[in-house]
Protein backbone atom coordinates (compact mmCIF):
# COMPACT_ATOMS: atom_id res chain seq x y z
CA UNK A 1 0.00 0.00 0.00
CA UNK A 2 2.82 2.39 0.92
CA UNK A 3 4.66 1.62 -2.29
CA UNK A 4 1.49 2.26 -4.31
CA UNK A 5 0.97 5.59 -2.53
CA UNK A 6 4.54 6.68 -3.23
CA UNK A 7 4.13 5.69 -6.88
CA UNK A 8 0.88 7.65 -7.12
CA UNK A 9 2.46 10.74 -5.54
CA UNK A 10 5.48 10.49 -7.86
CA UNK A 11 3.21 10.16 -10.87
CA UNK A 12 1.16 13.21 -9.92
CA UNK A 13 4.28 15.32 -9.34
CA UNK A 14 5.70 14.17 -12.66
CA UNK A 15 2.52 15.15 -14.53
CA UNK A 16 2.49 18.55 -12.80
CA UNK A 17 6.10 19.11 -13.85
CA UNK A 18 5.26 18.24 -17.45
CA UNK A 19 2.35 20.68 -17.33
CA UNK A 20 4.53 23.47 -15.97
CA UNK A 21 7.19 22.78 -18.61
CA UNK A 22 4.58 22.99 -21.34
CA UNK A 23 3.35 26.33 -19.99
CA UNK A 24 6.89 27.68 -19.78
CA UNK A 25 7.51 26.54 -23.34
CA UNK A 26 4.40 28.34 -24.55
CA UNK A 27 5.45 31.56 -22.81
CA UNK A 28 8.94 31.33 -24.26
CA UNK A 29 7.52 30.82 -27.74
CA UNK A 30 5.23 33.84 -27.41
CA UNK A 31 8.12 35.84 -26.02
CA UNK A 32 9.84 35.58 -29.40
CA UNK A 33 7.05 37.66 -30.94
CA UNK A 34 8.78 40.85 -29.89
CA UNK A 35 11.94 42.89 -30.36
CA UNK A 36 14.92 40.66 -31.12
CA UNK A 37 12.91 37.81 -32.66
CA UNK A 38 15.11 35.45 -34.67
CA UNK A 39 14.16 34.60 -38.26
CA UNK A 40 12.17 31.43 -38.73
CA UNK A 41 13.88 28.53 -40.50
CA UNK A 42 12.48 29.39 -43.93
CA UNK A 43 12.60 33.18 -43.58
CA UNK A 44 14.20 35.58 -46.03
CA UNK A 45 16.27 38.38 -44.46
CA UNK A 46 15.20 41.73 -45.93
CA UNK A 47 17.50 44.01 -43.93
CA UNK A 48 20.55 43.00 -41.91
CA UNK A 49 22.06 46.42 -41.17
CA UNK A 50 24.17 46.67 -44.33
CA UNK A 51 24.06 49.00 -47.30
CA UNK A 52 24.66 45.99 -49.53
CA UNK A 53 21.38 44.38 -48.51
CA UNK A 54 19.48 47.66 -48.80
CA UNK A 55 20.59 47.99 -52.42
CA UNK A 56 20.13 44.28 -53.14
CA UNK A 57 16.62 43.84 -51.74
CA UNK A 58 14.98 47.28 -51.97
CA UNK A 59 14.15 50.00 -54.46
CA UNK A 60 11.89 53.04 -54.68
CA UNK A 61 8.22 52.34 -55.27
CA UNK A 62 7.42 53.51 -58.77
CA UNK A 63 4.11 55.13 -57.88
CA UNK A 64 2.50 58.15 -59.54
CA UNK A 65 4.16 60.58 -57.12
CA UNK A 66 7.70 59.16 -57.23
CA UNK A 67 10.27 61.98 -57.16
CA UNK A 68 13.36 60.29 -55.69
CA UNK A 69 16.06 58.75 -57.85
CA UNK A 70 18.27 55.73 -57.27
CA UNK A 71 20.35 54.84 -55.42
CA UNK A 72 17.99 54.83 -52.43
CA UNK A 73 18.66 57.88 -50.23
CA UNK A 74 17.45 56.20 -47.03
CA UNK A 75 20.64 55.93 -44.97
CA UNK A 76 22.27 53.87 -42.25
CA UNK A 77 22.87 55.20 -38.73
CA UNK A 78 24.20 53.70 -35.53
CA UNK A 79 21.51 51.99 -33.49
CA UNK A 80 20.66 54.56 -30.75
CA UNK A 81 19.28 51.87 -28.42
CA UNK A 82 21.33 48.83 -29.34
CA UNK A 83 24.28 47.86 -31.49
CA UNK A 84 25.03 47.79 -35.20
CA UNK A 85 23.57 49.85 -38.01
CA UNK A 86 19.90 50.56 -38.67
CA UNK A 87 17.92 52.12 -41.50
CA UNK A 88 16.65 55.72 -41.33
CA UNK A 89 13.53 56.51 -43.39
CA UNK A 90 14.21 60.27 -43.54
CA UNK A 91 14.67 60.54 -47.29
CA UNK A 92 15.08 64.25 -48.15
CA UNK A 93 12.69 63.94 -51.11
CA UNK A 94 9.78 63.23 -48.74
CA UNK A 95 10.37 66.28 -46.52
CA UNK A 96 7.10 67.82 -45.45
CA UNK A 97 5.23 64.52 -45.39
CA UNK A 98 5.16 63.86 -49.14
CA UNK A 99 4.41 60.15 -48.94
CA UNK A 100 4.77 58.24 -52.18
CA UNK A 101 7.69 60.39 -53.35
CA UNK A 102 10.43 58.23 -51.76
CA UNK A 103 8.79 55.13 -50.29
CA UNK A 104 10.93 52.01 -50.54
CA UNK A 105 9.63 48.57 -51.48
CA UNK A 106 11.17 45.12 -51.74
CA UNK A 107 12.09 43.99 -55.22
CA UNK A 108 10.47 40.64 -54.47
CA UNK A 109 6.70 40.43 -54.22
CA UNK A 110 4.58 38.34 -51.86
CA UNK A 111 1.13 36.84 -51.40
CA UNK A 112 0.73 35.07 -48.02
CA UNK A 113 3.51 35.58 -45.49
CA UNK A 114 4.75 35.88 -41.91
CA UNK A 115 6.60 39.15 -41.27
CA UNK A 116 8.77 40.49 -38.47
CA UNK A 117 9.89 44.13 -38.43
CA UNK A 118 11.23 46.49 -35.74
CA UNK A 119 11.00 50.27 -35.66
CA UNK A 120 12.11 53.16 -33.45
CA UNK A 121 10.73 56.70 -33.60
CA UNK A 122 13.38 59.27 -32.77
CA UNK A 123 11.27 62.38 -32.12
CA UNK A 124 7.65 63.18 -31.17
CA UNK A 125 5.22 62.95 -34.07
CA UNK A 126 7.47 60.61 -36.07
CA UNK A 127 5.55 59.13 -38.97
CA UNK A 128 6.07 56.21 -41.36
CA UNK A 129 4.14 53.06 -42.24
CA UNK A 130 4.50 49.36 -42.99
CA UNK A 131 2.59 48.36 -46.12
CA UNK A 132 1.62 44.73 -46.59
CA UNK A 133 1.69 43.77 -50.28
CA UNK A 134 2.34 47.46 -50.96
CA UNK A 135 -1.39 47.94 -50.29
CA UNK A 136 -2.48 47.73 -46.68
CA UNK A 137 -0.86 50.09 -44.18
CA UNK A 138 -0.07 49.18 -40.61
CA UNK A 139 0.50 52.60 -39.12
CA UNK A 140 3.72 53.82 -37.50
CA UNK A 141 2.86 57.18 -35.94
CA UNK A 142 3.84 58.59 -32.56
CA UNK A 143 1.19 60.48 -30.60
CA UNK A 144 -1.91 59.20 -32.42
CA UNK A 145 -4.19 56.64 -30.75
CA UNK A 146 -7.10 56.94 -33.19
CA UNK A 147 -8.00 54.53 -35.99
CA UNK A 148 -5.38 56.40 -38.00
CA UNK A 149 -2.78 55.93 -35.26
CA UNK A 150 -0.05 53.65 -33.99
CA UNK A 151 -0.37 49.95 -34.91
CA UNK A 152 -3.82 50.44 -36.40
CA UNK A 153 -4.82 48.72 -39.60
CA UNK A 154 -5.14 52.19 -40.91
CA UNK A 155 -8.62 53.76 -40.80
CA UNK A 156 -10.20 50.41 -39.90
CA UNK A 157 -9.09 49.02 -36.53
CA UNK A 158 -8.58 50.72 -33.19
CA UNK A 159 -5.01 51.64 -32.26
CA UNK A 160 -3.53 49.46 -29.49
CA UNK A 161 -1.56 52.51 -28.39
CA UNK A 162 -1.02 51.30 -24.82
CA UNK A 163 1.38 48.65 -26.17
CA UNK A 164 3.62 51.29 -27.77
CA UNK A 165 6.91 51.75 -25.89
CA UNK A 166 7.43 55.38 -26.83
CA UNK A 167 10.11 57.64 -28.28
CA UNK A 168 13.63 56.25 -28.52
CA UNK A 169 12.62 52.62 -27.89
CA UNK A 170 12.40 49.68 -30.25
CA UNK A 171 9.00 48.26 -31.12
CA UNK A 172 8.10 45.16 -33.11
CA UNK A 173 5.34 44.01 -35.42
CA UNK A 174 4.87 40.28 -35.98
CA UNK A 175 2.33 39.74 -38.72
CA UNK A 176 0.60 36.78 -40.34
CA UNK A 177 -0.98 37.88 -43.63
CA UNK A 178 -3.27 36.07 -46.05
CA UNK A 179 -3.75 37.77 -49.39
CA UNK A 180 -7.17 38.47 -50.89
CA UNK A 181 -8.68 35.54 -52.81
CA UNK A 182 -10.33 35.65 -56.19
CA UNK A 183 -12.64 33.37 -58.18
CA UNK A 184 -12.61 33.81 -61.94
CA UNK A 185 -11.02 37.21 -61.45
CA UNK A 186 -13.60 38.42 -58.95
CA UNK A 187 -12.74 39.18 -55.31
CA UNK A 188 -14.18 36.40 -53.14
CA UNK A 189 -12.32 36.85 -49.82
CA UNK A 190 -10.75 39.98 -48.41
CA UNK A 191 -7.15 40.03 -47.19
CA UNK A 192 -6.84 38.74 -43.64
CA UNK A 193 -4.27 39.66 -40.98
CA UNK A 194 -3.28 38.84 -37.41
CA UNK A 195 -0.80 41.17 -35.69
CA UNK A 196 1.31 41.05 -32.54
CA UNK A 197 2.59 44.42 -31.32
CA UNK A 198 5.50 44.15 -28.89
CA UNK A 199 4.53 40.59 -28.05
CA UNK A 200 0.83 41.31 -27.49
CA UNK A 201 -1.80 40.01 -29.89
CA UNK A 202 -3.67 43.16 -30.93
CA UNK A 203 -5.56 42.23 -34.13
CA UNK A 204 -6.90 38.75 -34.92
CA UNK A 205 -8.14 37.65 -38.34
CA UNK A 206 -8.97 41.20 -39.35
CA UNK A 207 -10.51 41.37 -42.86
CA UNK A 208 -8.92 44.41 -44.51
CA UNK A 209 -11.54 46.35 -46.41
CA UNK A 210 -9.53 48.45 -48.85
CA UNK A 211 -6.42 50.47 -49.68
CA UNK A 212 -6.46 53.91 -48.02
CA UNK A 213 -4.71 57.10 -49.04
CA UNK A 214 -5.39 57.21 -52.76
CA UNK A 215 -3.10 56.38 -55.70
CA UNK A 216 -0.01 57.79 -53.98
CA UNK A 217 -0.40 55.30 -51.13
CA UNK A 218 0.05 51.91 -52.79
CA UNK A 219 -1.12 49.33 -55.31
CA UNK A 220 -4.86 49.68 -56.07
CA UNK A 221 -5.11 52.93 -54.13
CA UNK A 222 -6.51 54.59 -57.23
CA UNK A 223 -8.90 51.76 -58.15
CA UNK A 224 -12.50 52.52 -57.16
CA UNK A 225 -11.28 54.74 -54.32
CA UNK A 226 -9.15 51.91 -52.95
CA UNK A 227 -11.85 49.26 -53.04
CA UNK A 228 -10.80 47.83 -56.41
CA UNK A 229 -8.35 45.22 -55.13
CA UNK A 230 -6.60 43.24 -57.87
CA UNK A 231 -5.10 39.76 -57.89
CA UNK A 232 -1.51 40.98 -58.05
CA UNK A 233 1.21 40.24 -55.46
CA UNK A 234 3.09 43.16 -53.94
CA UNK A 235 6.28 43.88 -52.08
CA UNK A 236 6.76 44.98 -48.50
CA UNK A 237 6.78 48.78 -48.57
CA UNK A 238 8.04 51.25 -45.97
CA UNK A 239 6.85 54.83 -46.09
CA UNK A 240 9.03 57.93 -46.16
CA UNK A 241 7.29 60.92 -44.56
CA UNK A 242 10.28 63.15 -43.85
CA UNK A 243 10.76 61.86 -40.30
CA UNK A 244 13.52 60.02 -38.46
CA UNK A 245 11.89 56.61 -38.12
CA UNK A 246 14.40 53.78 -37.88
CA UNK A 247 14.04 50.14 -38.97
CA UNK A 248 15.97 46.97 -38.27
CA UNK A 249 15.65 43.15 -38.07
CA UNK A 250 13.29 42.78 -41.04
CA UNK A 251 12.53 39.26 -42.23
CA UNK A 252 9.70 37.52 -44.03
CA UNK A 253 8.62 33.94 -44.63
CA UNK A 254 6.49 33.08 -47.64
CA UNK A 255 3.49 30.94 -46.75
CA UNK A 256 0.45 29.31 -48.31
CA UNK A 257 -2.41 29.98 -45.90
CA UNK A 258 -5.21 28.01 -47.50
CA UNK A 259 -7.82 28.34 -44.77
CA UNK A 260 -9.26 31.72 -43.78
CA UNK A 261 -7.30 31.84 -40.54
CA UNK A 262 -4.17 33.87 -39.83
CA UNK A 263 -4.15 33.43 -36.05
CA UNK A 264 -0.81 32.31 -34.59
Amino acid sequence: MLKNSRFLIFSVLFLIQIGLSAQIGTKAEKGTLDVGAKPTQNAMILFDGTREMLDEKWTYWNGPRLAATLPVKWFLVNDPAGSGMVLNSNDPTAAGGKYGTADVVTKETFRDFRLHIEFLIVRPGGNSGVYLQNRYEIQVLDGDSTKHGMAAIINESDSPYKEYRGIGKWNAYDINFRAARFKKGVLSEKALVTIYFNGKKVHVNWPIQQVWGGPNSGIDGGNDKGKGITDVPGGLKLQAEGHDVLYRNIWIEKKDIRKSNTDF
